[in-house]
């Protein structure tokens, strides 16, 4: 079993490091306190083929594996989680949901400007009484011959303001429960669709995260994305990836708050030591790197299984579980380690320390992981 990546994924990740240093780090607190969408950088990440990692070639995609796109996002959120939020709400659950449920006419003409990074996207499933419950669903659709009228709203939906193609989730038939759910396609600039009130978060504040509206929002049949009544069933499938995307961020994060804790250890110095000098500070150094580490493998094997077609329902919940948590950890402990300036914004670990706790929440708190995990191995146990 290789745990190593190859020279080309190593080649990836310098490539992201070295944009992520420059374009990304001398403005993350700017962006952060200002709550402003980085617009440019999401250009420039299209430009670079890494909005569309896992994109078939065939739809103008990097056609490579979620190896490559996991650490793709890990780069990313190692500077900013508000970055790699955005490209993973754009990738593994808006084009991936076309990817795994769309026709082909339907990938040729969304995945195509997704891929390059011409369109941005977004993914609409929670409501104010759905999340993890889909029966609480109330956004509904009701088909007028060939054409399916929406009305409802979505909340939580990051990039909502600003994506021009949106996949959403809406009931089609009530009496049929989770299997009476459908998704769609909307584009930007349909009538009756459109974003509302932008979330002011503690975390990710430079990553958008709206309320999505539809108010009499007609879109055409060939709009609906997979089998009617699917829609729901098709989200967890979705979710199995998506859950990655959340590990890999975490572990991004965890690490670069254990980076900046490696490094404020190594000079600030009491009673006339380094602090990294003492035991404390040293066990808990040994104890990020190590969880981090831990976190990181199982992040890549799960992509490595999904690359190879393989069920991840368990893996990619595991994985998110332990990275999350472990992000959250890392992150506290790196506020402890620089003490009293831990809680000061001119150093990176504060902002670390709010945008973890979002991994253990987003696409399905730890609690369902830890559901899902335990499904799982009772079912292959039966």
């Amino acid at each position: 079993m290789d745990f190593e990546l190859s020279e080309e994924q190593r080649a990836i990740r310098r490539s992201v490091r070295e944009f992520a240093e420059r374009a990304i780090r001398p403005h993350v607190m700017e962006w952060d306190e200002a709550q402003a969408f980085p617009r440019e950088v999401v250009r420039q990440l299209g430009q670079m083929g890494f909005m569309g990692v896992t994109v078939p070639v065939k739809y103008g995609g990097a056609g490579l594996g979620y190896v490559e796109y996991a650490t793709v996002v890990e780069e990313l959120a190692r500077i900013d989680g508000s970055v790699g939020i955005i490209v993973a709400a754009h990738t593994s659950l808006c084009a991936g949901h076309i990817m795994e449920a769309g026709t082909e006419e339907q990938k040729s003409k969304y995945l195509a400007p997704l891929g390059c990074g011409e369109k941005l996207g977004c993914w609409s499933l929670t409501e104010p009484q759905a999340g993890s419950d889909a029966s609480g669903t109330r956004t509904v659709a009701r088909r007028e011959g060939d054409t399916w009228v929406l009305n409802g709203s979505k909340t939580f939906t990051s990039n909502g303001s600003y994506a021009d193609i949106c996949v959403a989730m809406a009931v089609t038939d009530k009496a049929a429960r989770k299997h009476g759910i459908s998704a769609f396609i909307i584009e930007r600039g349909t009538p009756g669709f459109r974003p509302g009130k932008k979330e002011n978060k503690m975390g990710l504040r430079a990553s958008d995260t709206a309320e999505i509206i539809f108010e009499e929002c007609r879109i055409p049949e060939a709009n609906r994305l997979g089998r009617l009544g699917e829609g729901f069933v098709d989200s967890l499938k979705v979710l199995d990836q998506g859950r990655i995307s959340i590990a890999a961020m975490a572990v991004g994060m965890a690490q670069g708050a254990y980076e900046a804790s490696l490094a404020y250890a190594k000079q600030r110095r009491q009673f006339g030591r380094a602090i990294a000098d003492f035991e404390a500070i040293q066990w808990k150094l040994a104890d990020m790197a190590t969880e981090i580490e831990a976190a990181r493998m199982l992040t890549q094997r799960a992509a490595d299984r999904v690359s190879r077609g393989l069920n991840v329902t368990a893996d990619s919940a595991m994985a998110k579980l332990f990275a999350g948590e472990t992000a959250v950890k890392v992150a506290n402990d790196a506020v402890q380690i620089h003490g009293g300036y831990g809680f000061i914004k001119d150093y990176p670990v504060e902002k670390y320390y709010r945008d973890a706790k979002l991994c253990t929440i987003g696409e399905g708190t730890s609690e369902i992981q830890r559901l899902v995990i335990a499904r799982e191995l009772l079912r292959s146990t039966r």
